[in-house]
């Protein structure tokens, strides 16, 4: 089931790579709020296509798989879209040409390494909850490490916006020979990781049983959460910083 779940995915990683290159073109632009219309419409079709897909129709938990690699492409198209007939890019975007592959080796050597990183990053979450399935009452703690893992991938989210918009940001600044500025931007950003991390902390400690029912009604589960939570809380602000 977990391999027929991934396979339906396997469309949406070609959206997403398109996606990612797009976004970069705009972002060293500075060009943020045609990004956030075309993330928002996406999202709000998202949970429209998700609920049809899955309870309309006989795909069951495929159609989930499903939904993410349609929402993946209509943000392709949106933001493709944009970048064609707009008039705001006629001086940086040309049309497609052989150029855009002369620096591909250069890009390689650098994307690889970036990319084991994350790689490595994303599995040794991933091999937490594996490693959960062998150990005693391994229902109960498959599922609060998944809880956990998903509440940090959550928490993650949050900073992981400013982090990408610094890091445009510091980029356009040191390319401007601007180092005071992108000094101050990433002072900026840390300031506001740091806030943000402990906002996250704090709010799951204070709802910590509400926050626990969307994962599950076993008022078990709840509880050995409940016990988790410092250490969660702790792992939450480190990561976010």
């Amino acid at each position: 089931m977990a391999a027929l779940y991934i396979k339906h995915l396997i469309p949406g990683l070609f959206a997403y790579g398109l996606l990612n290159n797009i976004l970069r073109f705009l972002q060293t632009q500075s060009i943020v709020y045609p990004l956030v219309l075309c993330s928002l419409i996406p999202l709000f079709l998202h949970i429209g296509i998700t609920y049809v897909l899955v309870y309309r129709t006989a795909l069951d938990f495929v159609g989930a798989a499903m939904a993410v690699s349609v929402s993946l492409w209509i943000a392709v198209l949106m933001l493709a879209g944009y970048v064609l007939f707009s008039r705001r890019f006629k001086e940086t975007w040309q049309g497609f040409s052989m150029e855009s592959f002369d620096h591909v080796l250069a890009c390689l050597k650098v994307t690889l390494s970036s990319a084991a990183m994350v790689c490595l990053e994303c599995w040794a979450f991933e091999l937490l909850v594996l490693l959960a399935g062998i150990l005693p009452n391994s229902e109960i703690t498959t599922s609060l490490i998944a809880m956990c893992v998903n509440t940090e991938a959550i928490a993650y989210m949050l900073t992981d916006g400013p982090s990408a918009a610094a890091s445009m940001r510091v980029s356009n600044e040191v390319g401007a020979s601007n180092i005071d500025r992108a000094k101050h931007a990433m002072t900026v950003t840390v300031k506001l990781s740091v806030v943000l991390a402990l906002a996250v902390g704090l709010a799951l400690g204070f709802s910590l049983d509400i926050w626990a029912s969307f994962f599950t009604d076993s008022r078990v589960i709840v509880e050995k959460f409940a016990s988790m939570t410092p250490l969660l809380m702790i792992s939450i602000v480190l990561d976010s910083i």
